[in-house]
């Protein structure tokens, strides 16, 4: 997203600027810091949380194998830093 607006979810805008130290501003939940290993169909991808694998959607992300995305709720709502 690199830092600008996208909307996503119920009109909620998300951006790199709404979710600092790994919390999303918009809900006060966690955002988990997440390396994408795969893309798949229909706007998803593999990641790697560190703890587990995960299929999440990237469909609100411009994500690409190697990026780290922020997930939150199954969905990748920033991506922090690309390969």
């Amino acid at each position: 997203m690199d830092g600008e607006n996208q909307t996503g979810g119920a009109g909620t805008a998300h951006s790199a600027a709404s979710c600092q130290d790994g919390v999303c501003i918009t809900c006060s939940d966690q955002a988990v810091p997440s390396r994408v290993i795969e893309l798949g169909e229909l706007g998803t991808a593999l990641v790697d949380t560190g703890a587990s694998r995960e299929r999440i959607s990237v469909a609100l992300v411009d994500a690409a194998p190697g990026d780290t995305v922020l997930v939150h709720a199954g969905e990748a709502i920033a991506v922090v830093a690309r390969i």
